[in-house]
């Protein structure tokens, strides 16, 4: 009986309407993902158009799949059930580590396009920006595993796991609206920053909700966003290095 009115409690403490900020920063990551691949993705493959390996679609399901998780886990969490959302984490644990290795396997298979195009120097520099975001959405996903007992910092870190892979979304916006007609082939990197910086606007406004709740802005968005946006940044400058070129100019070469 103790159990049951203890349950209860956190119930009702969990879904205040506070609570409700992070399924709703939850929903706008998913409205986000899902609009933001509708013109190069949605559409084309609704109208049977789009032309893509099973690995790309793969790793679109995964990524979607992912997108979709993270709303009912904020859900469960926003209205009490955290027996439940703490019983399906494995499920994330799953889904993440998919996502990491498809998240690879999508930047080899890119690349080795991009070689077939006549364009493998671009298309290893641009390897760097789908590979780093991985590494960065895996390493981000880890230590929210691993602060599973500090919710405070948990849910802080998925919900920056959540939109470091956004900028791919807003990307396609970009092309669609912004890019002139050219040859295909992978962009340039410096255009990948930009977007990155507009995904960067969602942590913005959690972090204005800290300051006008907590009373202070948590040092994980802080920590969390400047790292985002230098991985972004720092991208540019690496991926025209011989030593990035030789790292996955490797992986090209063992891919074809």
């Amino acid at each position: 009986m103790t159990t049951l009115i203890d349950d209860r409690r956190v119930r009702a403490r969990d879904a205040s309407p506070a609570r409700q900020f992070y399924l709703h920063m939850a929903l706008a990551c998913a409205a986000t993902a899902f609009l933001g691949f509708a013109p190069t993705y949605w559409l084309p493959l609704a109208h049977r158009t789009l032309a893509a390996s099973p690995v790309i679609h793969f790793h679109g399901l995964l990524f979607f799949t992912w997108t979709l998780y993270f709303v009912f886990q904020t859900w469960l969490a926003a209205s009490g059930r955290v027996a439940n959302h703490r019983a399906l984490g494995i499920a994330g644990v799953s889904i993440a580590t998919a996502m990491t290795i498809f998240g690879f396997l999508a930047s080899v298979h890119s690349m080795t396009h991009s070689a077939a195009l006549g364009q493998a120097y671009a298309g290893v520099s641009f390897a760097i920006v789908p590979m780093s975001g991985i590494a960065f959405f895996a390493a981000v996903f880890i230590l929210a595993i691993a602060n599973t007992r500090r919710p405070e910092v948990h849910k802080r870190l998925l919900l920056l796991a959540a939109v470091s892979i956004l900028d791919a979304a807003i990307a396609r916006w970009f092309i669609v609206f912004l890019a002139p007609p050219g040859p295909p082939g992978p962009p340039p990197v410096p255009v990948t920053i930009a977007p990155a910086v507009v995904a960067s606007l969602l942590l913005v406004v959690a972090m204005v909700r800290d300051k006008r709740v907590e009373g202070r802005v948590h040092p994980v968005y802080i920590c969390g966003t400047l790292a985002m946006i230098a991985v972004k940044v720092l991208n540019w400058p690496i991926s025209e290095t011989a030593a990035w070129h030789w790292f996955a100019g490797g992986i090209l070469a063992m891919a074809q």
